[in-house]
């Protein structure tokens, strides 16, 4: 929040996911209601609404853990968070502009991946439903995907990639709180409607002191971990 108030920015989308892994489930969502302009569902906020499918064990338990820190009813901001979550939307557009958590397919459940570009079918399909550009998050890996099947990480695209008029991508921003593509540092875009382009920034934060708030909670300390590499 620090570096996008030296940015300029306008507005700020989240694209989902504000709970789900971290240890201050709480915070993050007071600051997503509080800075956001909008706010999408991703399926660890849906999985914290009801119940956690298809998740391995250490997602599943930290789901019930961030579900325990939400169901203190004795905090006065317990209920208005609970009516957050439960009335995020699932997607979000702007003229030719998509916004999802996971695919314009599946907007909340599905990834697509880098290797998915030797997928003709899937991206075929997936190019067919985006308006211009989809915006998306889910696999926490930044990147663009081109409709000729490519994918670019922001150090191929030197952190900045122009949208040329009638070219469709879908563009995966990262993730601040996990990112998975070996470097720790928090991830997130920047769109700019005017210069049509998409900027990558990359930022430092105090990666050991979160990975010890995990290892002080009850979840699998592997998710403290791995924030150390990345991944």
């Amino acid at each position: 929040m620090k570096d996008i108030e030296t940015q300029g920015i306008d507005e700020i989308f989240c694209l989902g996911d504000s709970v789900g892994y971290g240890p201050n489930p709480l915070e993050c969502i007071d600051l997503v209601i509080e800075r956001t302009k909008v706010c999408l569902l991703g399926n660890h906020d849906q999985a914290t609404l009801f119940d956690p499918e298809g998740f391995n064990i250490g997602a599943e338990q930290a789901i019930f853990w961030t579900r325990d820190q939400l169901e203190n009813f004795n905090d006065p901001k317990a209920n208005t968070r609970w009516d957050f979550l439960g009335a995020l939307p699932r997607s979000h557009r702007v003229d030719d502009y998509f916004f999802v958590h996971g695919s314009p397919r599946n907007p909340l459940n599905e990834y697509v991946f880098q290797e998915d570009v030797f997928d003709e079918r899937k991206m075929d399909r997936l190019f067919a439903i985006v308006p211009h550009c989809s915006f998306q998050g889910h696999t926490h890996v930044p990147g663009v995907f081109t409709e000729d099947r490519q994918f670019f990480t922001p150090k191929d695209l030197d952190m900045v990639y122009k949208i040329e008029p009638g070219a469709k991508a879908m563009i995966n921003v990262g993730s601040v709180g996990q990112p998975r593509d070996h470097d720790p540092r928090a991830c997130y875009a920047i769109w700019d409607d005017d210069a049509n382009t998409v900027v990558y920034r990359r930022l430092e934060y105090p990666v050991r002191t979160t990975v010890e708030k995990i290892h002080q909670i009850p979840v699998d300390r592997f998710l403290g971990d791995r924030l150390l590499e990345g991944k």
